[in-house]
């Protein structure tokens, strides 16, 4: 059985805790370590030349953060900006970077057990990037969570982050 790394509450199949919030229709979850903070969405600066999901930058007391909107990324149709939309700050690899999702939903504490390898389909969330489906039940109701390697995705080519803070 693999060990989690120093620190973790997440072990490599999964198991631990998860920040969940919305994109569209869907509920996804992160590794809650990766999570610094989660802030109202507030306009920040356009950047030249940046892909539309790269809404610009904001100044987090003294640190520049890239801002990307997932809904944008993901092709999620009707973006709106309104009062639950948020920004979930991330620390990833060094790199303090900002995403805008729907909503947040909770933290929620899951078991190896709880999370089921996700299916092979194509979609906007690579398959590289999901951990598994974890299904949750809240009294009578049932909850699907796609559970993201948020490293991997934020740190991964098609985004156009670096990886190097210097850059």
């Amino acid at each position: 059985m693999e060990m989690p790394p120093t620190g973790s509450r997440v072990t490599a199949r999964g198991a631990g805790e998860y920040l969940s919030f919305r994109l569209g229709a869907e509920e996804y979850g992160i590794d809650i370590l990766k999570v610094q903070e989660i802030r109202g969405f507030e306009n920040c600066t356009r950047m030249v030349n940046a892909p539309a999901y790269v809404l610009g930058v904001l100044n987090l007391r003294g640190v520049i953060v890239p801002i990307l909107d997932m809904r944008i990324r993901f092709d999620i149709a009707d973006v709106a900006y309104d009062s639950q939309t948020v920004t979930i700050v991330l620390n990833i690899s060094n790199r303090v970077v900002g995403m805008v999702v729907d909503a947040v939903s909770d933290v929620v504490e899951l078991r190896n057990e709880d999370i089921k390898p996700a299916p092979e389909f194509n979609s906007a969330v690579s398959a590289q990037h999901v951990i598994g489906i974890a299904s949750l039940e809240q009294g009578t109701e049932q909850r699907m969570l796609i559970l993201m390697d948020i490293e991997k995705l934020m740190t991964g080519a098609e985004m156009g982050l670096s990886t190097n803070p210097s850059h």
